[in-house]
């Protein structure tokens, strides 16, 4: 009996640190996405993309509501940073059904687009040509 505790205690102990680094892992691989996104270094978007991808079977539509960069989603952040390599690849690698619900203020980024007066922006023009 107590070698199936002490059994059970260990598997618990090792799926616990497990969950945890994984998460970890998963907040390490996206630290410095805005900063990518801002600067408009398409190739480093690329291959973190490609590394979450690979590593945590995870595409852009699955983490893309819980990052937020200064209060800014990373296509928004995009478009007020004039970053257009990034902020194409962003709306291109995007699920159309995500580009068109609303973001997390609530406010749909077509909509956030002509509010800001940003519908001249090449990127608002990416996204225009994908809704």
């Amino acid at each position: 009996m107590k070698g199936k505790t002490l059994t059970l205690a260990s598997i618990f102990c090792i799926t616990t640190s497990f969950s945890f680094s994984a998460s970890a892992s998963i907040e390490d691989a996206l630290a410095n996405i805005c900063t990518i996104v801002k600067t408009d270094d398409k190739s480093e978007l690329r291959k973190k993309m490609k590394n979450v991808r690979n590593s945590f079977a995870l595409k852009l539509g699955d983490y893309y509501d819980g990052i937020s960069c200064n209060g800014n989603s990373l296509i928004r952040t995009a478009m007020l940073n004039e970053a257009l390599q990034t902020g194409t690849l962003l709306v291109k690698k995007m699920p159309k059904s995500q580009l068109n619900k609303p973001e997390n203020d609530g406010v749909k980024l077509s909509d956030w687009i002509a509010q800001n007066g940003l519908s001249d922006n090449p990127i608002a023009q990416v996204v225009n040509e994908r809704l």
